[in-house]
């Protein structure tokens, strides 16, 4: 079996990772300062999609975390990314917040009620009635149905909340429709991610603190992957998994000298 090429470039999610309910974790502003120092190509992905980048970027820079905005890919960007590819300049009903609007005004899609080419769905903390009973009614009108992620919950001070994948199943068992994801495990929101940084999957790594996401896109996209105990997997969790990550380790701070 041919031994792995050197790891030459890093994807990691921000949540569980780098921060945690609002507050840096321990190795993390060491761990980035090793990246910028190295000058080796590297992302912070998240798969919220409700912040653009620049918003994310003046969030982590409070805590300390000092990320460029071309290093941060969202499932916003990945989605607009698939949607331009798709069908450049169309037209979609937008369920969400500024980080999936930004980025398809971005791309020069119109964001309409009116026979829109697709309905996308994304993260936000206002989901209404009535947006997803327009959805649904577009859906079945013959609009596409996409979403930026499939996470069931999200993380908050008070507890899990409802995330995009449970309104998604909401709108599939009013439709009949499945939706089309375009971020993790979907391995597109990784290759379009390596792509922006020029870099190449076989010599990649991914870290992340979910085996269901992170773990398992980083596997399909073909790269190393390492997974962290700081956020919603513990080792034992692994084991019920049909994969594993290369490796497991406690957090971030057991990778610094890695890179």
């Amino acid at each position: 079996m041919a031994e792995r090429k050197p790891i030459e470039s890093w994807l990691t999610d921000m949540d569980g990772v780098l921060i945690h309910e609002g507050t840096p974790i321990p190795g993390a502003d060491a761990f980035i300062k090793r990246l910028r120092d190295s000058g080796k190509p590297f992302l912070v992905l998240t798969n919220n999609s409700i912040y653009t980048p620049r918003d994310l970027q003046a969030r982590l820079s409070r805590m300390g975390l000092h990320v460029p905005v071309e290093n941060i890919w969202t499932s916003a960007l990945a989605t607009a990314k698939f949607l331009d590819d798709q069908r450049p300049g169309g037209t979609a009903y937008v369920i969400g917040e500024a980080g999936l609007t930004t980025a398809l005004h971005d791309i020069g899609y119109i964001l309409t009620d009116h026979e829109p080419d697709y309905v996308v769905l994304g993260e936000t903390r206002t989901y209404s009635f009535e947006a997803m009973t327009k959805a649904v009614r577009l859906i079945n009108a013959g609009a596409r149905f996409i979403c930026t992620n499939p996470d069931e919950t999200g993380p908050s001070t008070e507890g899990p909340l409802p995330a995009t994948g449970a309104v998604a199943a909401l709108i599939t068992k009013a439709t009949g429709k499945q939706p089309y994801f375009a971020g993790k495990p979907n391995p597109l929101m990784m290759r379009t991610g390596l792509n922006a940084i020029g870099a190449h999957s076989e010599s990649s790594a991914m870290i992340g603190d979910r085996m269901d996401t992170d773990v398992l896109a980083g596997l399909e996209a073909g790269m190393q992957t390492f997974l962290v105990l700081t956020g919603l997997t513990s080792s034992e969790d692994t084991e019920k998994f049909p994969y594993r990550p290369t490796k497991i380790v406690d957090s971030i701070a057991d990778l610094v000298d890695l890179v």
